[in-house]
């Protein structure tokens, strides 16, 4: 038994993550913004998986916050076996016509944050000789989607040098890029994908699991169902002016 970080924790693909760890006897450090869904996810999972849950209400958008969570990252005398960079969003906005701001928050949450809380992980993983980071990207990383795919680009790209780096140490680093998974993500990024057939979609239980299976592996690459990884294989093939019109259909709010 050790213990997972999970960002992100309260909803989506970070809640299946913090059911199935907690299945798997893991005990478990949930940040989210929430503190009322933080507090009641950390009672249902003590009581139905007897493992012991932290709560760490943070918005990793915030720099003292992000501070915060690197600080429990770094402990030595309670270690982070496992650090699940899972907390990310897409906004309703286009680029051209949004605020910012809010772009500048969403970067903060996706790559400021991964980067810091990795770091701050992987000081006391690398000398203890064992440990894992698993980082959420997407499958959009293939794709123009603006700024959300970049962010997911950096995800990869990032994790895949640091797998390297950590070649030998004992940690490993693996890169989660799922599909279209049913969770409550595209509601919240005003994004209707209604109109796609229904084996476009997979399920969080199996994206997480699948995930999971790759780091217990030592897989730097985990790509969730035989048709995401063809779409993934025909997204690097296809010339990227092909790629790039694509996007003008993409659904937005």
């Amino acid at each position: 038994m050790g213990t997972a970080l999970v960002t992100g924790a309260t909803a989506g693909l970070g809640l299946e993550f913090v059911w199935q760890l907690a299945a798997a006897r893991h005990n478990l450090v949930l940040v989210a913004r929430d503190v009322a869904r933080l507090e009641d996810l950390a009672t249902k999972l003590r009581a139905a998986a007897g493992v012991s849950v932290e709560v760490l209400p943070a918005d990793l958008s915030v720099r003292s916050d992000v501070e915060r969570v690197a600080e429990r990252l770094r402990q030595t005398d309670r270690p982070v076996g496992l650090l699940v960079n899972n907390a990310g969003y897409g906004l309703r906005e286009r680029f051209l016509t949004g605020p910012i701001t809010e772009q500048e928050h969403a970067l903060d949450v996706m790559v400021r944050a991964v980067l810091v809380l990795t770091h701050a992980a992987l000081s006391q993983m690398v000398p203890r000789g064992r440990g894992a980071i698993l980082n959420v990207s997407s499958i959009a990383s293939l794709t123009t989607g603006g700024p959300y795919s970049a962010h997911k680009v950096w995800v990869r790209t990032f994790t895949e040098g640091l797998s390297e780096e950590l070649r030998g140490t004992g940690v490993t680093a693996t890169v989660l890029n799922p599909g279209l998974v049913r969770t409550e993500f595209h509601e919240r990024a005003g994004l209707d994908f209604s109109s796609l057939p229904e084996a476009s979609w997979l399920t969080a239980e199996r994206v997480v699991s699948d995930a999971l299976a790759a780091v217990r592996r030592g897989a730097v690459i985990s790509t969730p169902s035989k048709r995401y990884r063809l779409v993934s294989a025909l997204l690097r093939l296809l010339p990227r002016t092909l790629v790039r019109a694509v996007e003008r259909f993409r659904p937005r709010h």
